[in-house]
């Protein structure tokens, strides 16, 4: 008796703590898009949407910021705000109420997917539309924040590298620091980007699952066997948007070098102000010691002894110009053997060779006035030293 009473207690506490489980179940919002681009919007609890896709817990967990992954015959992607669960006839969004979605969901993703918009794979099915739209809304972003970011930094640069400036200024550097966290997340964005897509153009058997069509319609069968190759169809999909992430990435990493190279030049000019007042500090330097050492005929004059040559009135004039003359021939020897010692040896004779000239836009413009003023400052430096 004791030991019935003791199963139904745990069968009542199992079924209290499901209950409790499902009642903190995480809901989602959810914005549903047909081929026509009908969109309808509803909530549902994550145990019934899993369940009713026909997924795991785990399919829906979103554990990486950026992934495409196929499962049942379902393409879950997330592309960081972006979550999305495709299949053959419709698409879901998930947590669509985000102000960085919202624009893109209302105004352009119903039209893509409808065949109206800039989609090149309006002619396939709808699960190609459906990831060249995400694809197009996640490279458009990269390529936002990489044009949000180049004139910032390009304008910056023009600033900090200007020879003529004797100190450096923290505000400038300031946004340059935060621009260059700005594209340092940009570009981790970019490798993820990259690898996520390379993941699935190594393996052709996760190329074949993307085809969701493929396995379920039987016309669209019937059409990859008789000419139309759908898997090659998604590969060349994937590697547009891979070559796309590469140009972009390669443009960020010429404003990295861009960085770094101003980073240089702006030591430079620093050393070469430096070097300059160094250098005056120097020669005045000279100058005391020149005055010092013959004032001492100075000193021996104003002392209180008595001699015989104070009494003749051209001899303080005659003693103040040897002062004068002696103390500029001495500062004027000095400052010989300082520029004869300092002075840097000729470069050797470098003939001319063509180049062929091409046009440049701003920014290879602005990076080859910096390494100009690279090779021009470095030389100055040497110089002052």
């Amino acid at each position: 008796m004791v030991l019935g009473a003791g199963k139904f207690y745990q069968r009542v506490t199992t079924e209290a703590s499901q209950a409790t489980l499902a009642s903190v179940s995480p809901v989602f919002a959810v914005m549903k898009l047909d081929k026509e681009g009908n969109a309808t919007f509803f909530e549902k609890k994550k145990t019934e949407l899993y369940q009713e896709l026909g997924l795991q817990a785990r399919d829906l967990r979103f554990q990486h910021l950026m992934s495409i992954a196929t499962r049942n015959n379902r393409i879950i992607m997330r592309m960081e705000f972006l979550k999305a669960v495709i299949t053959p006839e419709f698409l879901l969004i998930l947590d669509y109420r985000n102000l960085n979605l919202e624009h893109w969901l209302f105004n352009e993703l119903a039209s893509q997917l409808a065949g109206e918009g800039q989609l090149v794979t309006y002619s396939l099915p709808f699960e190609f539309r459906a990831i060249e739209a995400i694809l197009q809304y996640r490279i458009s972003k990269l390529q936002g924040r990489l044009n949000t970011l180049q004139p910032q930094i390009l304008e910056t640069l023009e600033a900090l590298v200007d020879p003529k400036l004797l100190s450096v200024d923290r505000s400038k550097l300031h946004i340059l620091l935060q621009n260059g966290k700005s594209l340092s997340e940009l570009e981790t964005d970019l490798k993820v980007f990259k690898e996520t897509i390379l993941e699935i153009l190594d393996e052709e058997e996760l190329i074949e699952e993307l085809c969701l069509s493929k396995w379920t319609d039987p016309q669209v069968f019937e059409e990859s066997t008789s000419g139309i190759d759908h898997a090659e169809e998604m590969e060349l999909l994937l590697e547009n948007y891979y070559r796309q992430a590469e140009d972009l990435a390669n443009e960020a990493r010429e404003l990295r070098v861009l960085i770094d190279d101003s980073e240089s030049i702006i030591f430079i000019n620093l050393d070469s102000h430096r070097n300059v007042m160094m250098r005056l500090n120097l020669q005045l330097t000279m100058g005391t010691f020149s005055l010092s050492l013959f004032g001492l005929i100075g000193v021996a004059f104003g002392m209180n002894l008595e001699s015989s040559l104070e009494e003749d009135p051209r001899i303080f004039w005659l003693v103040t110009g040897i002062m004068f003359l002696g103390s500029g021939l001495i500062w004027r020897r000095l400052l010989s053997f300082l520029g004869r010692h300092l002075e840097p040896p000729l470069p050797p004779h470098v003939p001319a060779v063509l180049k062929k000239s091409h046009p440049a836009a701003g920014r290879v413009e602005l990076k080859n006035n910096l390494k100009a003023e690279t090779f021009g400052l470095s030389r100055s430096s040497l110089t002052n030293q």
